[in-house]
């Protein structure tokens, strides 16, 4: 069977530096902090009370009252940014087979506020069940799949992947395969996530995976930076519209760059850390590299999972030496997570919108809030501190890495 190319045609971003795609990528390559103290709940008693909230969002200025109380908000962040990739497309769908698109969606810990909320509700009441109708519609992770295909009619392949942070990117690349490989012609990809909520903050709290400076939120996200101590929690959604190349050019659609390969990988090392010397981030990136049939030599920026984590940026980093040797320092290296934090499940999919934005655009976003350098990781890389740079972008890879030893690695590519 003849693989067939697949582009991206359409793109939808909501995060806490920019509330759609525009402003994302303005957040971006200024080097705009999304942390500040905690809105969504009253973190006072927390051991972490700032966070990357979505800012600014109301579901009613996109959902009518009612069918914005059926869902959870992680799954209205999904409708907004499915319906601004859709937009973003200018597909016409009388021009298409329903049965040929899908939605392919993800998220690491779905409606888990829905959940918490029901609970406690249930909790302090008198032992009666009164639990809201929609409670498990609203909770379950494949949900924001089903929504988007009824709003768009798309029958085919629909699901939800759960790799906790790694959860979108899976998403990303079985929608790719699925073009690929001829059992689909269109597809909206993406995730969403949002744990700014008591369970969530107060969860990572308890494995001590989070920053707690919380007297400088703006600056505490900070990978690579030898002062670091933790991710930063951050919460939002993106989607890209997934095409086949000629059914997209055949259209005359608007193409932002080509997905030209992935990897998938696991550490099977430990339920948390990472391998110390990142095998499981390098395999990924191999297999991703030889997936997309070029060379290391070929890739220009690298979007890191950098969390901000005391173990993650050294091993992620000894990973790049390994795979790329000597290129390793011809690269641009950053991690937008120090700009929106940590969204989890969403992570992987609003990074590989900055990285087909930097192909698009050839400007590599910035690691910001870098102070002190840290003795273990080799200075001479070119981690892109404080400061967008520009560069010709004919590849970028992005890598997300999740709980459990999930890694996931795409490679897009200037068209």
């Amino acid at each position: 069977m003849k693989e067939r190319r697949v582009v991206v045609t359409g793109i939808g971003a909501l995060t806490p530096i920019g509330n759609n795609l525009q402003a994302y990528w303005e957040g971006l390559t200024s080097g705009k902090s999304g942390a500040s103290p905690i809105t969504l709940f009253d973190a006072s008693n927390f051991k972490t009370t700032f966070a990357c909230e979505v800012k600014d969002f109301d579901p009613m200025d996109f959902l009518d009252r009612k069918a914005s109380r059926k869902l959870d908000r992680f799954c209205q962040f999904a409708m907004v940014v499915s319906e601004e990739a859709f937009v973003d497309s200018k597909i016409n769908l009388e021009d298409i087979d329903p049965d040929r698109a899908g939605v392919i969606w993800g998220s690491g810990i779905g409606g888990m506020n829905t959940f918490y909320t029901e609970c406690v509700n249930f909790g302090i009441g008198n032992g009666t069940p009164r639990f809201n109708p929609f409670f498990i519609p609203k909770l379950i992770s494949d949900i924001p799949a089903g929504h988007i295909s009824i709003k768009y009619g798309f029958r085919g392949p629909n699901f939800t992947t759960v790799s906790a942070c790694a959860s979108s990117t899976n998403a990303l690349l079985d929608a790719f395969n699925y073009i690929k490989w001829n059992k689909a012609d269109i597809f909206i990809a993406g995730g969403s996530e949002a744990c700014v909520f008591e369970p969530g903050i107060g969860g990572f709290n308890a494995m001590m995976a989070l920053s707690t400076r919380n007297e400088d939120p703006k600056t505490a996200s900070r990978p690579f930076d030898k002062e670091r101590d933790g991710f930063v929690m951050g919460e939002g959604s993106g989607a890209l519209f997934l095409e086949e190349y000629e059914h997209a050019k055949k259209r005359g659609a608007t193409i932002y760059a080509e997905v030209v390969g992935g990897g998938l990988t696991a550490d099977a090392h430990h339920i948390t850390a990472p391998h110390p010397d990142g095998l499981g981030a390098c395999n990924v990136m191999r297999l991703a590299i030889e997936d997309a049939d070029v060379k290391v030599s070929d890739i220009d920026y690298i979007n890191v999972h950098g969390t901000s984590t005391p173990l993650g940026d050294i091993a992620e980093t000894k990973a790049i030496k390994s795979l790329f040797g000597k290129h390793a320092y011809n690269l641009n290296i950053s991690s937008t997570k120090s700009m929106t934090g940590h969204l989890l499940g969403a992570a992987g999919i609003i990074e590989a919108i900055a990285c087909i934005m930097a192909v698009k655009e050839n400007i590599i976003p910035p690691t910001i809030n870098h102070k002190t350098d840290d003795p273990e990781i080799d200075n001479k890389l070119n981690l892109t501190f404080n400061k967008a740079e520009k560069r010709t972008v004919n590849y970028a890879l992005s890598n997300t890495f999740g709980f459990g030893g999930h890694n996931a690695s795409v490679v897009f590519k200037k068209i």
